[in-house]
Order: C-alpha cells, then sequence, then structure tokens
C-alpha cells in the first residue's frame, strides 16, 4: 500500500504546473471534449508510465543493492532540484487541427510529453526501490489522472488558484527526503 500511495502522491505533485498538464488545459480549451481527452491520457498515461516502471523493475535485475541505494538516493535528490525548474509548454504545441481524432491527437500528444519527463523518472525510481511494478504504476497513473482531469474539466480556474511554486517546493522536499532515506538505507 505504501508504494501505491507515495506513487500517486508523488506524481500528483510533480505533476502540477508540468508540461502536460498545460498540455492539458491546451486540449480542453481547444477540442472541448472532456471525455476523449480524459481518456486520452489515461491510455497514454497507461502505457508510458508501465513502460517506465519495467524499467524500474529491470534495474533492480542488474544493479546490487549497494549500487542501487546510492543510485536511488542521487536520483532522488537531482528530481528534487529539477521539481524546482517550472516547465513551460512550447508556444508551436497543440496549433494543428488533430487528423486522428481528439482520443488518438491526446494519447500521442501525451505519450510523447511523457518521454523523459519528471513523472516517468519518477516512475523508474519508485519502481526500482519499491520493487512492486504494478502498484507503482498504478498509484502512477492515478496521481497523473488525479492532476490532469479536473483540469480538462474546470480548467482555467483551476490553475489560477493553485500556487504552483508551493506545490514545487512540497514536492521538491518529498523527492530530497525520499532521497535522504534511500542514501541511509532507512527503506
Amino acid at each position: 500500500m505504501e508504494a501505491f500511495l507515495v506513487s500517486t502522491g508523488i506524481v500528483a505533485l510533480a505533476e502540477m504546473g508540468d508540461k502536460t498538464q498545460l498540455l492539458s488545459l491546451v486540449l480542453a480549451a481547444r477540442f472541448r471534449k472532456p471525455w476523449p481527452i480524459v481518456l486520452g491520457i489515461l491510455v497514454a498515461t497507461l502505457a508510458n508510465h508501465g513502460l517506465a516502471g519495467a524499467v524500474g523493475s529491470w534495474v533492480t535485475t542488474v544493479l546490487g543493492p549497494d549500487v542501487l541505494r546510492w543510485v536511488l538516493g542521487g536520483s532522488f535528490i537531482a528530481m528534487a532540484v529539477w521539481m524546482l525548474i517550472p516547465d513551460k509548454l512550447d508556444e508551436e504545441e497543440g496549433k494543428d487541427a488533430p487528423r486522428m481524432g481528439v482520443f488518438l491527437t491526446t494519447v500521442v500528444a501525451f505519450f510523447l510529453a511523457e518521454m523523459g519527463d519528471k513523472t516517468q523518472i519518477a516512475t523508474v525510481m519508485l519502481a526500482a526501490q519499491y520493487q512492486a511494478w504494478f502498484t507503482v504504476v498504478a498509484g502512477t497513473t492515478l496521481g497523473m489522472m488525479l492532476a490532469n482531469a479536473p483540469v480538462v474539466w474546470l480548467g482555467d480556474a483551476i490553475t489560477q488558484r493553485v500556487p504552483l511554486r508551493l506545490v514545487h517546493r512540497v514536492s521538491a522536499v518529498i523527492f530530497a527526503v525520499l532521497g535522504a532515506v534511500a542514501l541511509l538505507g532507512w527503506g
């Protein structure tokens, strides 16, 4: 249960102000069809985080426990620093009309936007730390949906009220604590 709850919380916080959350807002404003967008986000996240979780689980078979502890600790601390750097949506993204429909456009856009993103890297690290692929992927997917689905339905009203700087700082502290815990071998 810990792997699920930590994964959900970390990704939900890490996603605040992230480029994929901004992409949710752009897609919702442009297409005004929330259900295909939300379903597209779900499918893209399951595919992307499923792969990321598999990489994280594989890493545990390659690295010894001591090396893995240092890699995870350093990675979590690096994520803490990365959380303090806000994302911006590329202005060219989302300007063309969807040739594949709203659902497939969302799936492709989200899958690509998540490549190398904070939440994908977090999924790899969490799967390596907890060695619980299904639980971590379920948690990170729920976190992604908790952060993005409301944006699709409520749009700009939410993003105007959420103090993103505070959310990023809280996320950075959580990643730093996880890094320290991993480095000290408490987990």
